[in-house]
């Protein structure tokens, strides 16, 4: 029988967007934000629309327990903030690879921070 993570990583390597939720930092709710992703040797690396002024980052500053939702496979799971910058630019880089240089221009406005998640 195939293990969740299995199927999540499946999932992962498949798809262009994922759901994730937050715990809010003021309201203690639950917040869902659809966002695109990078899947690469058990790592999954976000980057913030509005770079560390984006609410969800807030958000994950405060609480870094992140649901992943990759249609259907989900998992909780604590999340790391990047701000060196180098390891900040990898991300980009890899964003722009996937997604084109074009639309990472076109929404995304600030890059000065980016979030990985560890999934073994």
């Amino acid at each position: 029988m195939a293990k969740k993570n299995d199927t999540l990583k499946d999932r992962l390597s498949r798809n262009r967007e994922i759901t994730i939720t937050v715990i809010g930092r003021k309201s203690g709710r639950m917040i869902s934000n659809p966002v695109w992703f990078i899947w690469d040797e058990g790592k999954l690396y976000l980057l913030p629309v509005k770079g560390s002024d984006t609410e969800w980052y807030k958000n994950l500053l405060k609480n870094p327990l992140l649901r992943i939702d990759a249609r259907g496979a989900e998992i909780e799971i604590q999340a790391v903030s990047i701000t060196d910058p180098k390891q900040v630019s990898s991300v980009i880089e890899r964003f722009r690879g996937k997604y084109g240089a074009g639309d990472v221009k076109k929404y995304y406005s600030k890059f000065d921070v980016a979030v990985v998640v560890p999934i073994s």
